[in-house]
């Protein structure tokens, strides 16, 4: 694709950076499994990567001239950033980004913006997706406030074609749109998992990086009750990135942190070529990969270190949900292919929102995503039913309170 930038998660497998030769590729973003501020994603999610590690891998992403992005882009700091041990903390953490040579940092909250422009001015600043601009004047508040570049929240304005030339018209900085992200539209989840997953990275914090991630299992479960919520979604498929250079976007951010190495290069060349034939959601599912990743009893180590909570959850229960995740796919590689998109079927879909206001309608009357659900998503029936009755099994214990207690609480009447 012409005048494409890519901005593309941190894999840190060996020959990962050699496999970018060539491609679109001008920055890779992430961070180290927990720091002060707390990030996007959970540490149990991360590599294992000491701060050597990761400053040797952006010096070596340095020397094929592809820059580093770190990300502090917490949705909540629990209110310590208006402290003093959390004002040391957070400086601590950005004098830090500088040290390991990156040259930007990604952050959501507002006030730490004029904290890095003043005491860290050779850093340059990007808006993540969790601090939800997704209007004209949260763009316009971001500039003002003298940030680089925004990343806009794509599943409430990747499909509004008006407010994205609005938004792109009322702004000089630089805009960004993820491409490959898999979330609902309008997604009623989306706040309360930017705050799990906030805090779930966030050394120091009381929960001591645990998380049972009840929304990503909800959204992965309301995925295979109604299969057309995998097309009820804000992804950009290759194909497609023209239509939004034509509106003036040409940087686009590729998911995911935690992906095995081919996964993220078979994301990066696809999109980078703007075509793919094969299963969509090979490149915008965050889990289900093909591939395992090589990190074999390093890795193992590396989640029980975050699960192995004794007083926090019963260990029956913690088992059976990380049968589910297993069987799902969403701890590692998915066997076969039970859910399949085949994106070629897709051509023409995304030319049906230009009329549209998703935002005011009612899906179930419009019907556009089910047409096109019932041409190109097919779903392993067999597979379906096993998975949904694993999930109402976890969903029951977590809802009665089986998963956390040992007995029943006896509460007193009087």
């Amino acid at each position: 694709m012409p005048n494409i930038k890519l901005s593309v998660a941190a894999c840190f497998e060996d020959g990962f950076l050699d496999g970018l030769s060539g491609s679109a590729v001008t920055e890779l973003f992430g961070k180290l499994p927990s720091d002060p501020v707390g990030g996007g994603r959970a540490s149990f999610m991360l590599s294992p990567l000491s701060a050597r590690k990761l400053k040797e891998y952006i010096e070596a992403a340095g020397k094929k001239g592809i820059g580093f992005n770190y990300l502090l882009n917490p949705a909540c700091m629990d209110n310590t950033e208006y402290t003093r041990k959390g004002q040391k903390a957070l400086r601590a953490a950005i004098d830090f980004v500088e040290s390991v040579g990156a040259g930007s940092v990604t952050i959501a909250l507002p006030s730490i913006l004029p904290i890095i422009k003043k005491h860290n001015p050779a850093l340059k600043v990007r808006v993540g997706v969790y601090a939800r601009v997704d209007c004209v004047s949260k763009a316009k508040f971001w500039e003002d406030m003298g940030a680089d570049c925004i990343t806009l929240e794509s599943i409430s304005v990747n499909r509004n074609f008006s407010l994205l030339a609005a938004i792109r018209k009322a702004v000089k900085i630089e805009l960004q749109l993820i491409a490959n992200s898999n979330c609902l539209m309008f997604c009623p989840l989306s706040g309360q998992h930017m705050v799990n997953l906030s805090h779930a990275s966030q050394k120091g914090h009381g929960s001591g990086g645990f998380l049972i991630d009840w929304c990503a299992l909800r959204c992965s479960y309301m995925k295979l009750v109604e299969p057309v919520n995998y097309l009820r979604s804000e992804f950009i498929r290759p194909e497609d990135l023209g239509q939004y250079q034509i509106l003036g976007y040409n940087n686009f951010k590729i998911l995911e942190r935690g992906a095995p190495a081919a996964a993220m290069l078979r994301r990066i060349r696809a999109y980078g070529e703007g075509g793919f034939d094969g299963n969509l959601l090979d490149l915008i599912q965050p889990y289900g990969y093909k591939e395992k990743r090589p990190g074999g009893l390093k890795d193992a180590a590396h989640f029980w270190k975050y699960f192995l909570r004794p007083g926090s959850v019963r260990l029956a229960g913690l088992m059976r949900i990380r049968r589910l995740a297993v069987n799902r796919g969403l701890l590692g590689a998915q066997e076969g292919e039970p859910v399949y998109i085949d994106n070629g079927k897709l051509d023409g879909f995304l030319a049906g929102f230009r009329d549209k206001d998703c935002r005011a309608s009612d899906c179930l009357e419009c019907g556009h995503c089910e047409s096109y659900r019932r041409r190109a998503v097919a779903v392993d029936e067999g597979f379906r039913s096993r998975m949904l009755k694993e999930y109402e099994e976890v969903f029951r214990d977590m809802d009665s309170g089986r998963t956390w207690m040992r007995r029943r609480v006896r509460v007193s009447r009087s």
